[in-house]
């Protein structure tokens, strides 16, 4: 009877340890080519496949959740999700809520686009998704800020001639620039904000977040990162 306890804690000790190996990771899927849904329903893009190489590296199970944008960091406060993953620039005022990993993507370039060459950026009617800090820009710039729940509804914005402009990350732009035909274009000049893209985790998760940080410079080190970066988002993207 003793041996059979003795095995059934042992049991129960190992099964813990193999439920607190699994990761949550949540992202939106819908901002290519960080995050979105391909066409097996399955979360694809460049985060996805850093997500699934740091879980590697730092022998970690991962599971990926989807969560609309402008509830990501209460649902991850909350617990419905152990990390975000989505494409979300490092600030101090998310930092006051949650922490972050060092930078996975370099402080990059944020740019408007429009239907327009002479688009007033500066004083006419500019889209951005809710709770960016590109909506945050636009709102103390002086033009009219329209924001939006996803990054398809501020595109859609001035191909129907809601906004003057879009603002939105120019990794995310270039693509949708490219594809348009010649029917929307950048104006103005490209703006840097932030302090880089990283994974955000709840403040009390400092031993996941240690582990996440040693892969991310780890990936850095042996140059796998700016390989990954190069992959999804071109030859001109900024390295490390």
């Amino acid at each position: 009877m003793k041996k059979l306890l003795i095995a059934a804690a042992a049991f129960a000790l190992t099964a813990g340890l193999a439920g607190a190996q699994t990761v949550r990771m949540g992202t939106e899927g819908a901002y290519p080519p960080y995050n979105f849904i391909n066409d097996k329903g399955e979360v694809d893009g460049f985060e996805r496949e850093l997500g699934d190489e740091l879980c590697k590296r730092a022998a970690l199970t991962c599971e990926w959740v989807t969560n609309e944008w402008d509830s990501i960091i209460p649902n991850l406060v909350s617990g419905n999700y152990d990390t975000i993953v989505a494409g979300m620039s490092i600030t101090e005022e998310r930092a006051k809520v949650i922490s972050f990993t060092q930078n996975y993507i370099p402080p990059a370039a944020s740019a408007y686009v429009a239907l327009k060459p002479d688009a007033d950026v500066k004083g006419g009617v500019v889209a951005a998704q809710t709770a960016t800090i590109q909506a945050g820009h636009v709102a103390e710039s002086g033009a009219t800020l329209l924001e939006y729940p996803t990054p398809d509804e501020t595109i859609a914005a001035v191909r129907n001639g809601e906004a003057d402009a879009v603002f939105a990350d120019k990794d995310y732009l270039v693509p949708i620039v490219a594809e348009s035909n010649g029917e929307l274009s950048f104006v103005g000049e490209d703006i840097q904000l932030g302090g880089g893209v990283g994974m955000g985790l709840r403040q009390s998760d400092a031993e996941l977040r240690g582990k996440f940080d040693t892969a991310i410079q780890s990936m850095k080190d042996d140059g796998t990162l700016n390989a990954l970066i190069k992959k999804w988002f071109g030859d001109k993207a900024l390295l490390f």
